[in-house]
């Protein structure tokens, strides 16, 4: 009896319990796996999909995140990372309960203190093409979620002042950043390094990063944030097909899988006409190989 192949896996991390709780809610048939150093995610299902889903609370920070997710890639040998959570948004026109998702992410503690001044040196990594690309397709249908595709700013910092020292390095250096975070860089690092795996950032917005962060976060923006994220992580999951078998299949007839305009399907060394009608002679080859 052939054994089956494990389903893919998706690695989606958090840093918040309010984060871990927004998308563990989509996530079916769970069950607690815990690695040998302790760390432990919920392994499930995502309902009509092929993909099989790790959820993982982290905690906070980006040193910590590498860490973790390096851990974490090398057990669990997933397609693809996520981290997920609430950012505050550092534009006038991304507004709370919105959702960022990371173009690419900044790390914005790199530089060198000279008598001079601070020189800033850059480090970021992009988010995944193919995720993002799934992420800007599931927005068009989410009627209910406004996305913004820019980068994100991760910094070992809660920015609760827009005035202060850290706001204007920001605006000064990274002044195409929508939002600001605390562990996307650690996540994306550990999956570039680990096998250049597809990797992504979103983010909902609670806050505006000034000093009414503590009224938002008490009006409930922070619950609202995690479960906009959450819904846009999800929708782009359904969009997103893992790679390898029938699930990697597009609808064009040259490749793997796809079905043609005969309603054929084309796999690899076979065609199944099955769903289709045939016009026409059929070149094989032989079973030995030699046909």
């Amino acid at each position: 009896m052939s054994v089956p192949e494990p389903q893919p896996t998706v690695l989606v991390l958090t840093a918040l319990p309010l984060e871990y709780a927004a998308v563990r809610a989509y996530v079916e048939r769970r069950r607690e796996r815990v690695h040998p150093d302790g760390t432990r995610v919920e392994q499930g299902q995502l309902p009509d999909t092929a993909w099989q889903v790790a959820i993982s609370e982290l905690g906070v920070g980006a040193e910590r995140a590498a860490a973790l997710t390096t851990q974490l890639i090398n057990w669990l040998r997933p397609q693809a990372v996520l981290f997920v959570g609430i950012a505050g948004s550092l534009k006038d026109d991304i507004a709370i309960g919105d959702v960022v998702v990371g173009t690419q992410v900044y790390e914005i503690h790199g530089g060198k203190q000279t008598p001079e001044g601070f020189l800033v040196r850059p480090k970021a990594l992009p988010g995944s093409h193919a995720l993002e690309q799934a992420a800007r397709s599931a927005v068009r249908d989410m009627a209910d979620v406004r996305a913004h595709f820019v980068p994100i700013a991760t910094g070992d910092v809660v920015l609760a002042d827009a005035e202060s020292e850290i706001a204007r390095f920001i605006l000064s250096n990274y002044n195409d950043a929508g939002a600001i975070e605390m562990e996307g860089s650690g996540a994306l690092q550990a999956a570039h390094l680990n096998g250049q795996l597809d990797a992504l950032v979103i983010r909902g917005i609670s806050d505006r990063a000034d000093d009414n962060k503590r009224t938002a976060d008490a009006s409930g923006s922070q619950q609202r944030a995690a479960e906009q994220a959450a819904s846009v992580t999800v929708a782009m999951l359904r969009k997103h097909r893992p790679r390898g078998g029938s699930a990697d299949a597009e609808e064009e007839p040259h490749r793997a899988g796809g079905r043609g305009g005969d309603g054929a399907t084309y796999g690899g060394d076979h065609i199944d006409f099955r769903g289709g009608t045939f016009h026409g002679p059929v070149v094989g080859k032989r079973v030995d190989g030699r046909g």
